[in-house]
């Protein structure tokens, strides 16, 4: 891919998710002044997670008018609500029950206890995203949030597995995932590069390979992250031992 991907080195975790809570709240309210609403796409995960705690526990937190904040998730586990493995039940203790989000504007995936099945989930989801999007396939979303997997998978689309490569639909069930739980829901890869802006986080020298391997070009059925692609910015925001095998001419010294 050739849009100018950027990536930026911090020293830990923790400054990881301290500077883009920061920025994620410099960038949201400059949008609201700009525009009536946002959309936001959570991830999960540990270092998703740190950064809406971080979020929550900024001196600017509240600058935010989080009436105006519309949040989607890229992808979910099918899991009874309130399951703690949920993204949407972490993503609601780190910061949804702190801030004044209109319930209204949280857009959660179904869970396993509900009267859905599966692909009726998916189906929901993709109905939610539809009218969101007021006549478009779905909503035009600011920033999407992303996780990475050690194998390089985003959201819940794996290497190898037929999810990655679906382009006809905006939300797929997922069956036989390749970690826990077996089953999931995503978001595809369309719906994901439909983003304007996409913000990969990734911490450990686990990640680095992954890393490495989606900015040298590896092929999207592989390596996943590598067709991830925002409309107008892709950032991998990284620590030190997540940029072991980042080239150094791809590193960057600002947003």
């Amino acid at each position: 891919m050739t849009n100018a991907r950027r990536v930026l080195v911090h020293a830990d975790k923790q400054a990881l998710a301290g500077s883009l809570a920061a920025r994620f709240i410099t960038k949201v309210v400059d949008l609201l002044d700009a525009q009536p609403e946002v959309n936001i796409v959570l991830t999960g995960g540990t270092v998703g997670t740190a950064v809406l705690e971080a979020i929550n526990e900024s001196s600017a937190r509240d600058s935010i008018d989080w009436s105006r904040v519309n949040l989607w998730w890229g992808d979910e586990r099918w899991l009874p609500a309130g399951d703690p493995e949920r993204n949407e039940t972490q993503a609601r203790a780190a910061l949804i029950d702190h801030v004044a989000v209109v319930e209204s504007n949280v857009h959660p995936f179904a869970s396993s206890d509900g009267s859905l099945t599966l692909d009726g989930a998916a189906e929901e989801y993709t109905t939610e995203l539809a009218v969101a999007g007021d006549g478009a396939e779905y909503p035009r979303f600011d920033i999407t949030f992303l996780g990475v997997g050690p194998d390089g998978h985003v959201a819940s689309l794996f290497p190898d597995y037929p999810g990655i490569q679906v382009t006809d639909t905006t939300v797929v069930s997922v069956r036989n995932s390749p970690k826990p739980p077996p089953e999931r829901l995503s978001l595809t890869l369309p719906v994901l590069n439909s983003s304007d802006r996409i913000w990969l986080a990734l911490a450990g020298s686990d990640k680095a390979s992954a890393l490495g391997l989606a900015l040298a070009g590896a092929s999207t059925w592989e390596v996943p992250v590598a067709g991830v692609e925002g409309r107008l910015r892709t950032v991998f925001f990284v620590d030190r031992d997540a940029a072991a095998e980042v080239p150094g001419e791809l590193i960057a010294t600002e947003y």
